[in-house]
């Protein structure tokens, strides 16, 4: 019998795997690519919400356990896929330069604003207020790891690119059986996924679709991440991550003339060089209303466990979420409030 059978290999399966694995547990993960949101994510991880200049909950935990997990996994598996970049936010006016001074004074976001604007000038970016600066950022090349990932997972042959079928479950005493794998527990990472699940689909999973564009710009000659209405991250070559659109409507994956449209009007409003669409993604981040992820066990079926509503910023919150499912399921350590669905199951019964 092994310890944990995990569906599904983005940021938050990944994270957990690699856990249960350094914790000398026994896995099984299946994924067969139907949910590419953490693929065809931007990657980018900021410890600041930019829009208001506020923290990011937890941001300091989250960095401290994710960055560590990441590295040791670059380590192991001779890749990389971690970038650090600054990420400069345009400010548009004295009074946007005044709200960053007062949040870069704050004690919990000194570490990752810099009180010092950034007076650099871009040739293609006309930006008169200047830039505040972001310390702690930079982006993951999210694909990469995957692939990497899944390639060692394979050869541990720890891996199934067989799609998940719930209705093969069978519930034993002190497990699961699932065809011809028993294990002690299901970790169910799906994503959106999470809508086809019957164990776990009463979650208010709610799913944004998002939008993005890789562009070549041969002038725009950026070594950082420009924050305004969209971000550009520079991924070498003249080539750059431009995103992201946020569509709370359409659940499909299917890139959208209109999505690319606003991403195009956007990127012309910051940028005045020339450029060409090289990509167009799409996917739906598994968002959740009460912007809480959703982390916990069943409240009927002790075995199966879910680890999901990551959102927009799953880089750093997909092995910090991880851990502590981990810990609760092997120590019985309590979840935090926030995050664990047994407050989405007393909503439904008030």
């Amino acid at each position: 019998m092994i310890d944990f059978i995990i569906v599904g290999n983005g940021l938050a399966g990944i994270s957990f795997a690699e856990i249960a694995l350094q914790n000398n547990k026994s896995i099984f993960v299946f994924d067969n690519n139907s949910q590419p949101s953490s693929r065809v994510a931007g990657g980018l991880y900021n410890p600041v919400v930019l829009k208001r200049f506020s923290e990011v909950w937890k941001a300091k935990e989250q960095i401290d356990f994710a960055f560590p997990l990441y590295h040791e996994i670059q380590s192991k598996l001779n890749v990389v896929f971690d970038f650090e970049l600054p990420i400069l936010r345009k400010l548009y006016s004295v009074e946007e330069q005044n709200n960053w001074f007062q949040a870069a004074d704050k004690p919990n976001l000194a570490p990752f604003l810099d009180a010092k604007l950034v007076t650099s000038s871009y040739e293609s970016i006309q930006s008169p207020f200047h830039y505040g600066k972001v310390n702690h950022t930079g982006y993951l090349e999210i694909s990469t790891l995957i692939e990497a990932y899944s390639n060692y997972l394979k050869s541990l042959n720890s891996f199934s690119n067989e799609g998940f079928n719930y209705t093969e479950i069978e519930f034993l005493d002190n497990g699961i059986q699932y065809k011809n794998i028993q294990a002690k527990h299901i970790i169910f990472a799906e994503g959106f996924g999470l809508h086809a699940n019957p164990y776990f689909n009463d979650l208010p999973l709610d799913g944004t679709k998002g939008e993005l564009l890789i562009i070549k710009a041969l002038n725009l000659d950026l070594d950082v991440v420009i924050k305004s209405s969209v971000f550009i991250l520079p991924i070498g070559n003249d080539l750059y991550k431009v995103g992201a659109t946020y569509d709370w409507k359409d659940k499909t994956n299917t890139p959208t003339e209109q999505g690319k449209q606003e991403l195009v009007d956007k990127l012309k409003e910051i940028i005045s060089c020339d450029f060409e669409i090289v990509e167009h993604f799409g996917g739906v981040r598994p968002t959740v209303k009460d912007r809480r992820p959703l982390v916990g066990t069943h409240p009927e079926f002790k075995q199966l466990h879910v680890l999901n509503g990551l959102g927009t910023r799953g880089v750093m919150l997909g092995p910090y979420l991880a851990n502590q499912l981990f810990q609760h399921i092997e120590n019985d350590i309590p979840l935090e409030k926030e995050i664990d669905i047994i407050r989405c199951y007393k909503k439904n019964r008030n």
